[in-house]
């Protein structure tokens, strides 16, 4: 299988500061990969990177035969600003930007694209309410529908079952494995380790560097949770962007 992501000694900070240290290896095409590790681990950061939304202080991290626009990225619910007044369908439509530009119009075609999306996550009916009258579960359901929207082929989500119900999980998770089948890559920050190792088949355990990789089953272990929450609580966090952890 080929590379879809290569990170080549890449480190990702702020002002200075690394967040995520050296980290090398590739995400194949069309993985599932679970991204897991203490709180301060990097993973997130390690999003950010991906999407291109944070410059790398040193290394790269290479998008290999795909381009920036053929990734979705879906932040944590807590980056959403409930309080702008749009609905359910507007949002699903912002989707299609990367094909139609900014100021495209939405044709009869995209309207059943979209129409089909919102269908797929069970929020017919939901169209015109705004997104401050959703509930947690409704709102990431509407989130998944423009993912869906995107067709990208590769999927970033970080915390994307956190604080809704079971249900929703459940539904969304079959998105998730939809996805797997059409060979999407998909990389989740997640922070249920029953959930990963239910659902994900890979998993890379941050620590600000990486702990392990591999099969899920190999990668969370007692002895590599202990060595990742260890590793976070002696972290210097002025450290200069070049130095590693100890």
């Amino acid at each position: 299988m080929s590379a879809a992501i290569r990170f080549s000694n890449l480190t990702l900070g702020y002002d200075r500061h690394p967040a995520v240290h050296h980290l090398d290896g590739d995400v194949e095409t069309g993985a599932l990969l679970a991204i897991c590790g203490p709180n301060g681990a990097g993973k997130s950061t390690l999003l950010k990177g991906i999407v291109g939304a944070l410059s790398p202080l040193s290394g790269t991290v290479s998008l290999l035969r795909v381009k920036t626009r053929e990734i979705a990225y879906l932040p944590q619910a807590a980056d959403i600003d409930r309080s702008f007044p749009i609905n359910v369908f507007d949002v699903v439509a912002m989707g299609l930007w990367k094909r139609r530009g900014l100021f495209g119009g939405i044709s009869g075609s995209d309207e059943d694209e979209i129409q089909r999306a919102i269908a797929a996550v069970g929020l017919e009916g939901f169209e015109r309410r705004t997104i401050a009258t959703l509930s947690g579960g409704q709102l990431q359901r509407m989130l998944f529908a423009r993912l869906l929207i995107q067709d990208a082929a590769i999927i970033l989500l970080d915390e994307p079952f956190t604080a809704i119900d079971s249900k929703t999980t459940e539904d969304l998770l079959d998105l998730v494995a939809r996805w797997r089948d059409e060979k999407r890559t998909v990389l989740a920050v997640l922070h249920d380790l029953d959930l990963v190792r239910q659902h994900f088949p890979q998993t890379l355990l941050l620590a600000r560097e990486t702990i392990a990789r591999g099969r899920t089953e190999d990668v969370l272990t007692p002895e590599n949770l202990l060595k990742a929450r260890s590793m976070i609580e002696a972290f210097d966090r002025q450290a200069h962007a070049c130095a590693r952890a100890a």
